[in-house]
């Protein structure tokens, strides 16, 4: 799956080689709709068919700004999107879509040398990465855990929650704080949403680890850290002091709002 670009060629052009056509999906069992943003017209037939074997409904945008473009108007439960794109970079893509307050998982598909760009990724809002060339069933498996932990509202509660200066829509995944849209990636989204649901408990980082990210208690839990660091630095008026999220000494977290 080394990348080769390919500016000629059937399928390399038009509209039509960019979505992947819907009957190629019909009868299908809907795990999830998937939109697929990458230039490389090979992975794009290889990676769309594995995944519609899976049973989910793939989409395809062979730039950046398409890519944005589909993402910003049609609904979808998890972006794949490449980092080197034409148009406008991956890069650009991920964080115009946290700018615009859309809470998506994204996964990142990027290449060995794209170390720097990888982390600046995760740090914009990407929420997970597979590196080039990838192996398909450790794809499928990020793919299925980040759908899994996909923000989710249950019936028993409301989807806006006012907190102080922070407001909270659960179902459209959109957070302000003074009336300003805050970008928060997907997992951020998430652990927000998990703070809410338990507010007043005590929650270890054990618990945030299973139930946020889906890992077992073995895992390091310094990931949970830098996440609550990142919600933090976001939402409350003294970081260093705050007063929504607090640390329980010896035993985790408690969302105090």
């Amino acid at each position: 799956m080394n990348r080769t670009r390919r500016n000629s060629g059937p399928g390399a052009e038009g509209p039509a080689a960019n979505v992947l056509p819907p009957e190629a999906v019909q009868g299908a069992a809907l795990n999830g709709k998937i939109l697929l943003v990458e230039d490389e017209a090979g992975l794009v037939v290889t990676l769309g068919d594995r995944l519609r074997k899976e049973g989910y409904w793939v989409e395809a945008a062979r730039d950046g700004r398409q890519g944005l473009d589909r993402a910003l108007n049609d609904p979808f439960d998890l972006i794949i999107l490449d980092l080197m794109l034409p148009q406008k970079s991956g890069i650009d893509v991920c964080r115009d879509l946290r700018q615009n307050g859309l809470a998506v998982p994204i996964l990142m598909l990027t290449a060995r040398s794209q170390t720097v760009d990888k982390v600046l990724g995760l740090k914009i809002g990407a929420d997970d990465y597979v590196t080039k060339p990838f192996d398909m069933l450790e794809l499928l498996a990020r793919v299925e855990a980040l759908l899994r932990r996909a923000p989710s509202t249950p019936a028993s509660l409301g989807t806006v929650h006012q907190i102080g200066p922070i407001r909270v829509d659960l179902r459209r995944t959109q957070v302000w704080r003074d009336r300003q849209l805050v970008a928060l990636s997907a997992r951020e989204f998430q652990l927000l949403r998990y703070f809410i649901e338990h507010r007043g408990a005590t929650l270890s980082r054990s618990e945030l680890l299973e139930q946020v990210w889906g890992y077992g208690s073995t895992t390091g839990t310094r990931t949970v850290d830098v996440h609550v660091a990142g919600l933090r630095q976001k939402l409350e008026s003294d970081p260093k002091q705050p007063r929504l999220i607090l640390t329980v000494l010896g035993l985790g977290y408690k969302f105090a709002g």
